[in-house]
């Protein structure tokens, strides 16, 4: 699965920087760019971070459907 594809066009549609998302959800910018190349797989902890910042689903956030 490919969930820093999924991760990164999130960060895109909100016209987001990897600065800027890494401000408004208190998760380090390098944590961000690794995830987004699938260098590290996030923690349970910041993919709920992320899925409530955007508003959406763990599983829209990861690509499932």
């Amino acid at each position: 699965m490919d969930y820093g594809k999924c991760f990164k066009e999130f960060r895109q549609e909100k016209g987001l920087s990897q600065r800027e998302l890494a401000t408004a959800t208190g998760i380090s910018q390098q944590a961000i760019s690794c995830w987004e190349q699938n260098k590290r797989t996030p923690n349970m902890d910041d993919c709920i971070k992320l899925a409530d910042f955007y508003g959406i689903s763990l599983d829209e956030l990861v690509g499932r459907e």
